[in-house]
């Protein structure tokens, strides 16, 4: 058995899951009118609702003890510190330091980090400027019209979701593009309506050698060069953002424009660094200031308050209650605002990249349940689709709800229809409906007793589902920049308590690598015997078919 789960608190746990599993959230609220002042946090202007949980006093005392035998705040001032608590790669975690905005050093090796973020972070602001107001010239003194970005995980995921939930600060006559996908129909599609002399791209690549991130990259210089007739104009059109200024270089791309990442940002937290560029462009500085101001806010909130009243770290310890002992694997986000439709996608790399561990710190196997499986979808499209499962499926899956009070271009009716629907969902979640209600409203329909016999199992809702609710007032930079970063945080606490390192992610290593490998077997007519059956398999019928086709068109 593992330290955790040898321990007094986690032991006291098990005992009181026993005795509260089969309770319902009904007869809590039922029992004490107070849940919701109890049971709920306000920071700046979001409102964090976690009464509908499977909780008690006694289930937070527990869980709280779990942080504390943790050493969590230890783990939260070694990240802010700098110390290099991404041990297996030998670095500090410093993403917080990117939306940091004093002027108290923050040292690494030496060197002020800070100010070094304030000169790189000045370069991009300068080049979003210049794009956004046409002073940036392409080709033939063409101003700027579209901004295409190349990178892939963090650095495509994070800058989309941004751009896509702040659409309303964005100019209507400059397009951003995002391409990450390897499968040619995803450059091809978006290339085939851009004007060369118009079109500025972004590289964004931490090393500069990600596969998928270079490919496209190779392909839109090709299409750039064959489209205005030579490599003139590269230097007006192409910048990096990467950490390997020498691969840049050799790209073809000017030092001047290439903008840094450090190795202490790791991808998916990389959105705060010069991977916003394309966000900048998008929002313009000042927004984006507002955007770090909302996180940084979240910082301080996170590393000052006591856990108790802690929106990250209730966040974090609701998390694992649910995902080891009612043994729910999985959590469901339902943003019911259009802009965050990539927010889930967004919080998937964030969670599961983060904490899709089986191995803890010591390199042992860890004998609990690490990160969930996280799945989402923007709502109320939603609801016409999974929110079935949600009710009355046989899995328990727990809910963030995420809604805001009003919107930039409200239209009343639309607006209170869906807030009516994130309310009515979480309260149906909680509540259920009883055989006996449904046989009360069966009878008042007018049917007899063997109708109703034969209907109302259908019409049972278990309930007891378990929902949290973050409530804000608009969507705007500096509530996006919040929400974001108490997820980071939630992250971070759910990693330190279950004894894993959230900052590495050496599973995405193992596939990409040997996809490098047969990469070079695909580029011969030789019958590949070097795989499993199966792999094999695969690779010579792809290989025949591939060659076929290319034979019969010439």
């Amino acid at each position: 058995m593992s330290r955790l789960t040898r321990s007094k608190t986690w032991s006291s746990l098990m005992e009181h899951y026993q005795d509260i599993k089969h309770v319902h959230m009904r007869d809590m609220f039922n029992r004490d009118e107070q849940r919701f002042d109890k049971y709920s946090l306000q920071l700046n202007d979001i409102l964090f609702d976690y009464s509908k949980n499977r909780i008690n006093d006694e289930t937070l005392k527990l869980l709280l003890q779990l942080a504390s035998d943790a050493n969590l705040s230890i783990w939260i001032e070694k990240m802010f510190a700098a110390e290099r608590i991404n041990h297996t790669e030998y670095r500090a975690v410093l993403h917080t330091a990117l939306r940091n905005p004093s002027h108290q050093p923050i040292m690494l090796d030496g060197v002020d980090i800070l100010a070094d973020i304030r000169t790189e972070r000045g370069r991009i602001k300068q080049l979003s400027e210049d794009i956004r107001t046409r002073k940036w010239r392409g080709a033939s003194n063409q101003a700027i019209t579209d901004v295409v970005n190349i990178g892939i995980g963090g650095s495509y995921l994070g800058p989309l979701m941004v751009t896509e939930a702040l659409k309303p600060y964005a100019p209507k006559d400059l397009n951003l593009h995002f391409i990450s996908n390897i499968d040619e129909n995803h450059i091809n599609d978006t290339l085939e309506y851009l004007n060369a002399e118009t079109t500025f791209f972004i590289i964004s690549s931490k090393t500069f050698t990600t596969q998928e991130t270079l490919v496209n990259a190779e392909t839109a210089l090709q299409w750039h060069v064959n489209e205005l007739g030579g490599k003139e104009y590269v230097d007006r059109h192409f910048c990096a953002v990467t950490s390997n200024v020498k691969l840049a270089r050799e790209f073809g791309i000017e030092e001047a424009r290439i903008f840094k990442i450090w190795d202490w940002v790791g991808g998916r937290y990389s959105l705060w660094s010069s991977i916003a560029l394309p966000i900048i462009i998008a929002i313009g500085s000042e927004q984006f200031d507002e955007f770090l101001a909302g996180a940084y806010e979240v910082d301080q909130h996170f590393r000052h308050t006591s856990f108790d009243r802690n929106i990250p770290v209730l966040m974090a310890l609701l998390g694992i209650w649910y995902n080891n002992f009612f043994e729910t694997q999985s959590m469901v986000v339902l943003p019911y605002d259009q802009h965050l439709h990539r927010f889930p996608a967004y919080l998937q790399q964030l969670d599961m990249e983060s904490n899709g561990k089986c191995v803890d710190r010591q390199g042992c196997q860890v004998d609990y349940t690490t990160g969930p499986i996280v799945f989402g979808e923007v709502c109320v499209e939603a609801q016409h689709s999974f929110f079935q499962f949600l009710h009355q499926g046989t899995k328990l899956v727990p809910a963030d709800i995420l809604a805001p009070i009003y919107d930039f271009n409200s239209i009343e009716k639309h607006h209170r229809v869906l807030i009516s629907n994130v309310f009515a969902q979480a309260e149906a979640l909680m509540r259920g409906k009883t055989y006996t209600e449904v046989y009360e409203d069966l009878k008042s329909e007018g049917l007899d007793e063997n109708q109703i016999k034969q209907l109302a199992p259908y019409l049972v809702f278990p309930g007891n589902r378990p929902t949290n609710t973050l409530l804000f007032n608009t969507l705007d930079a500096k509530t996006l920049g919040a929400i974001i970063a108490l997820y980071e945080h939630k992250i971070f606490v759910q990693g330190a308590i279950l004894n894993v390192n959230s900052f590495d992610q050496w599973g995405v290593e193992l596939g990409k690598n040997l996809a490098k490998n047969i990469s070079h077997e695909l580029n011969n007519v030789k019958r590949v015997k070097s795989h499993d059956s199966s792999t094999n398999g695969l690779i010579n019928h792809y290989k025949c078919q591939y060659l076929r086709e290319k034979l019969k068109n010439g």
